[in-house]
Formats: C-alpha cells, sequence, structure tokens
C-alpha cells in the first residue's frame, strides 16, 4: 500500500514539475518572440512607422487664463495626432520676448511653430526663416496675413467687432457717448475688433465713439486709461473693452471715479469679468474659445504634416455671456 502511495505521489511531483516547466517555456518564448518583434518593427499595425512631431507654441503672455486654455486645447488634440507640444511665453506680455523666443524656437529645428501673429518687420523675417527652413508657421489668435505665415486659426476679429458694435446697440441703456479702450494699437486682432466695431456704429448716429484708448492686455492700465476717459468725458454712456482685462479696468474705474451710470461691455471671459457681470457691473461680453483654437490649429497642422489641403484662415466661434 506505501509502495502504491509513493508511485501516487511521484507522478504528481512530475505533472507539478512539468505544468511549471511548460508555463516557464511559454512565457521565455513569449518574451523572445516580443523582442525580435520591437527589433524587426513588426510590432502592432498601429504603432508601426509613427514619429511623434515637435511642436512649439509661443504664448503672448505665459501664465495668462487665455493662452493656457489654448496650451490645453493643443496638448489634448496632440495627444491624439502624435505631436508633442512645447509651451513658451513671456512671463509679462513683451514684444520683444516674443521675437527672442520665436528666434529660438526656430533654431531648435522643430517639425512646426504656433504663434500670436505680429505686425513687426523683424516678425516677418523670422517667419520667413522659419520657412526657408522646412518649419511650417500657422498663427492662432492673431493673424500676420503679410508674413510668410501658413494659416491662421482663431477668432474672426473683424466679425466679432461687428457683433459687440450690434451687441451695444441692443444692450445699451442710453444712447449717447462711447468711450473704447483696445488693448494695443499694434495688434491685428485688436485692429480688426475695432474697425468691425466702428463700421456698426457708422450706421447709429445717435451713438458716437470719442475716444479710443490702449490698455497693453493690462487690468491696471485699463484702469487708469477708463479714468482718464471718465473724467475728461463725464457724461459717456458706454465703455466698451476689447481685450481680457478691460472690463474689469472699467469697472475699478468707475469705482473711483464715483460713476454708475456708464453701460460696460467687455471680451472674453477672465473671472474678474464673470464676477462683475453676476454682480450688474458688466452688461455682457463677448467670448472667444481658446480650447477650440488650440484643437483646431492641430487639426490643421496635421493636414500640413500630411500633405494635404488646408484652409488659410481657420475660424473658431465665439458666444455672449451675459444676463
Amino acid at each position: 500500500m506505501s509502495k502504491q502511495k509513493w508511485i501516487i505521489s511521484l507522478i504528481v511531483l512530475i505533472s507539478v514539475f512539468g505544468f511549471v516547466l511548460f508555463q516557464f517555456l511559454s512565457s521565455t518564448f513569449a518574451v523572445g518572440r516580443l523582442v525580435d518583434e520591437l527589433e524587426a518593427g513588426t510590432g502592432r499595425p498601429d504603432e508601426q512607422n509613427v514619429s511623434m512631431k515637435h511642436v512649439v507654441l509661443i504664448a503672448q503672455e505665459l501664465d495668462n487664463p487665455f493662452w493656457r486654455t489654448i496650451e490645453q486645447g493643443t496638448k489634448e488634440a496632440a495627444a491624439q495626432s502624435h505631436m508633442e507640444i512645447e509651451y513658451a511665453g513671456p512671463i509679462r506680455i513683451n514684444p520683444e520676448e516674443q521675437l527672442n523666443l520665436l528666434e529660438k524656437a526656430i533654431a531648435s529645428k522643430p517639425d512646426a511653430i504656433l504663434t500670436q501673429g505680429m505686425n513687426d518687420h523683424k516678425y516677418n523675417e523670422l517667419v520667413s526663416k522659419a520657412i526657408d527652413q522646412g518649419i511650417p508657421v500657422v498663427t492662432v489668435d492673431s493673424d500676420a496675413p503679410n508674413s510668410r505665415r501658413f494659416a491662421y486659426v482663431g477668432t474672426d476679429n473683424l466679425e466679432a467687432g461687428k457683433r459687440m458694435g450690434e451687441l451695444v446697440v441692443t444692450r445699451a441703456k442710453a444712447h449717447g457717448k462711447i468711450g473704447v479702450i483696445i488693448g494695443s494699437e499694434q495688434a491685428n486682432n485688436q485692429k480688426l475688433r475695432l474697425e468691425g466695431f466702428m463700421s456698426v456704429m457708422e450706421e447709429h448716429p445717435d451713438y458716437e465713439v470719442v475716444e479710443v484708448r490702449s490698455s497693453n492686455i493690462s487690468r491696471i492700465e485699463a484702469a487708469r486709461q477708463a479714468q482718464a476717459m471718465l473724467r475728461e468725458h463725464p457724461d459717456l454712456t458706454a465703455m466698451i473693452g476689447f481685450s481680457a482685462w478691460d472690463a474689469a479696468g472699467m469697472v475699478e474705474a468707475m469705482q473711483t471715479e464715483q460713476h454708475g451710470s456708464v453701460t460696460v461691455f467687455g471680451f472674453d471671459d477672465v473671472e474678474a469679468t464673470q464676477r462683475a457681470i453676476q454682480e450688474g457691473a458688466v452688461e455682457a461680453s463677448l467670448v472667444q474659445q481658446p480650447h477650440e483654437i488650440g484643437a483646431k490649429a492641430v487639426s490643421l497642422l496635421q493636414l500640413i504634416f500630411e500633405d494635404k489641403p488646408f484652409p488659410v484662415k481657420q475660424f473658431t466661434s465665439t458666444k455672449v455671456i451675459g444676463p
């Protein structure tokens, strides 16, 4: 009986050993096949011949909420398009630093550059330098149509200005004198917004734009310029801001001057503007879609990389926020 038990135990032991040996050999062969596939470049079909494209995105201001949202849009889209986004920008708005960053980006030889358009001779030279080296340049937020950039992705700023004019005509609490603050006298997007706005105002003689000032896209400067306008034109009935911090600066100026009868219209939806709308200090704001700008810029680059036809101007949407 004991001999029979011994034989059974031996059979069980041999079976267990055989099973373990089989598993070990199977794993070894599987690893070997995987290594061979990787070395031979015969992995899964969707991983073959895929190389990451290096794209540099140069913002107008590094930590500006608008530009951070553009960055988010580009990176989310890039994750699906085999692109790697390198984000850069000046700590504070500084056109010279933007040009320096563009020059450095070109020297790093990326596969493409996304950057704000600038109305500057040196900017045009740098864009041409990039193109001559085979680096596509696409402008975002603001165009540079006089440069050799491949395309523009962003708001139709002329139409945005017209939409702001229509908004003022329908929602201003009184006709009369209007003060306007733009972000920059040099920026193409600001010029187009003002042009579109003025084209609507010209059709309504009961409104008069008495002054246009620049804030350099600064809340402090917007407040200073708005305060000066209120003092020079105490009979203003409306103020319009065409860059992100203008409306918030106007509200501060009105509080300082204790002037509460001016209807304020803003641009974009920074937290201060949203809060002012909720409190009734700002009538409405025309809001761009920076996430959409980033995503569509990546989609356009994909067409360029694949040598497919692409739109020279890819406009994104706007919406009105307010009660």
